[in-house]
């Protein structure tokens, strides 16, 4: 694996230099990986757009006082869940603002006459309601949990996910991204990625590059990150996400990461990452798909036939079959997997809840991957 001091050596790499860590990164997504990439068939559930941070980049969230906030209902999730399944989709991915009844009167009184005193217990509720009346694997983005919390989603989600974004306390400054973000404080969020492991909980966390940090800050984030995975083995795949402007946004005037620092991060990450951490970038965020699979990625992450991208609305997700096109251009080939990697299916008495590991294993083939018999095996039960 490629040393932090390494890493931070190559902040102004030339191009030449640049073309060679590609390479290097495309090597070892071979050696590891080979030539397929993946991505997940799933159904987005925004549970609620309610949170008691304020990022300056976010779209999602919004105020209680505003007529746009809301929780879903139980009908709404098992709705989007069923719509997920006609469609052939294996994961219902719960997202969320994280704990607004902490800061906001009018999100307990909503939770309240859902019969629930915070979001996690009806998150964990409905991720139940999924299982029970679903052929779908719930996994969730909750944000920073408590042991106790993480203990109650285990055993109703095949997987959780956080991004850790960054490690930087600096941005939590006035005048920075995560001014006010109580969630968003680096250790907390370290904690919640210790916890899952802990737990034996397959994970997904990742970076949010260009948001004002530095070179230094996302190489100590990358690490960070790889000593976690080494401790305890749960991290099952990276994000590396691109900052995208948006015009109702506070930093709607700050520049987007250019192709080039986003290829050099991905192919960074690839040689700092144990090479079995899956490294995945969004598919909707830019359509230079063959130049990121050149940089050493082997993931496309959840994509919808469904639903939008609720985070980045404005970025639709790509189509399928268009995708499994530029993978093959790139000599790879596009496969469908399951929100828990075949490397956890093989260990479901570490990293599944009994239940969670007997839904699952039907649901993948000798390879670990997704089946398209299940597809077919459950269309009619979604009808």
């Amino acid at each position: 694996m490629m040393s932090p001091e390494e890493a931070l050596a190559l902040e102004n790499c030339p191009g030449d230099t640049l073309a060679g860590l590609k390479e290097r990164a495309v090597r070892v997504r071979r050696a590891h990986w080979g030539d397929t990439v993946t991505y997940s068939r799933k159904v987005f559930a925004p549970l609620t757009n309610m949170c008691r941070d304020t990022c300056a980049y976010c779209t999602f969230v919004r105020h209680p006082d505003s007529p746009l906030a809301r929780i879903m209902s139980p009908d709404e999730v098992l709705e989007t869940a069923r719509r997920g399944e006609r469609q052939g989709c294996k994961e219902l991915l719960f997202s969320l603002g994280e704990k607004p009844e902490l800061r906001y009167d009018r999100a307990r009184d909503r939770l309240k006459a859902l019969g629930h005193s915070t979001m996690t217990s009806y998150l964990a509720a409905m991720c139940q309601l999924v299982l029970d009346e679903t052929s779908l694997l719930p996994h969730v983005n909750a944000g920073t949990l408590s042991e106790d919390e993480i203990r109650l989603l285990k055993p109703v989600s095949a997987s959780m996910g956080m991004m850790l974004e960054t490690v930087s306390r600096r941005l939590m400054g006035q005048g920075m991204p995560h001014h006010a973000c109580p969630d968003k404080v680096p250790l907390q969020r370290l904690r919640t990625i210790e916890r899952a492991g802990a737990l034996g909980v397959p994970f997904t966390t990742g970076l949010l590059i260009g948001i004002g940090e530095t070179w230094a800050e996302r190489i100590e984030s990358l690490a960070t990150i790889r000593d976690a995975h080494l401790r305890h083995g749960h991290i099952q795949e990276v994000i590396i996400q691109n900052f995208q402007r948006k015009p109702d946004i506070a930093m709607r005037d700050h520049p987007e990461p250019t192709l080039d620092d986003m290829l050099k991060t991905l192919a960074v990450a690839r040689l700092m990452l144990p090479a079995e951490i899956s490294l995945q970038a969004p598919p909707n965020l830019s359509e230079r798909h063959i130049e990121y699979l050149a940089a050493g990625i082997n993931d496309w992450g959840g994509i919808s036939p469904v639903t939008i991208d609720f985070i980045n609305p404005q970025h639709a997700w790509p189509d399928i079959d268009r995708l499994a096109r530029s993978t093959r251009q790139a000599g790879c080939t596009l496969r469908e997997r399951l929100t828990v990697y075949p490397a956890y299916l093989e260990r479901p008495d570490r990293f599944l809840d009994p239940d969670i590991a007997a839904r699952a294993a039907p649901m993948a083939g000798a390879d670990g991957l997704a089946l398209h018999q299940v597809q077919e095996r459950f269309a009619g039960a979604a009808e």
